[in-house]
């Protein structure tokens, strides 16, 4: 699935990766728990969350995650979105909750990320 149809989706704003629209992404987990994801097989895909704190970016970044989706309209402060676009991370922030947002993505082909529907 690419970036852009995962903005769609999502509904979601684009707050960093304007430029990397045709990325693709074939899988997606959905944590408020860093060590959630770092537990887990993460290259190149879609990490969802609440926290818009900068260890969300470093968590990513060790990750290999591709983009960030803010869930429940959270907007990241300034130094979160520099560090992401340092990281080159696409950053998205959607207004519906993570349940949903998951949900939605996996209506759409999306799989977790252990490759399982």
């Amino acid at each position: 699935m690419k970036l852009f149809e995962i903005v769609d989706i999502l509904d979601a704003s684009v707050l960093t990766g304007k430029d990397q629209m045709d990325r693709e992404f074939f899988t997606a987990g959905a944590s408020d728990l860093m060590s959630d994801i770092l537990a887990k097989l993460a290259d190149d895909c879609v990490f969802l969350t609440g926290l818009t704190t900068v260890q969300a970016i470093r968590t990513a970044a060790v990750s290999g995650v591709g983009a960030v989706v803010f869930v429940r309209n959270k907007i990241p402060p300034p130094e979160v979105i520099e560090m992401a676009r340092d990281e080159d991370i696409s950053l998205l922030s959607t207004a519906y909750s993570m349940f949903v947002s998951c949900g939605r993505l996996h209506a759409h082909g999306m799989t977790g990320l252990d490759g399982t529907r």
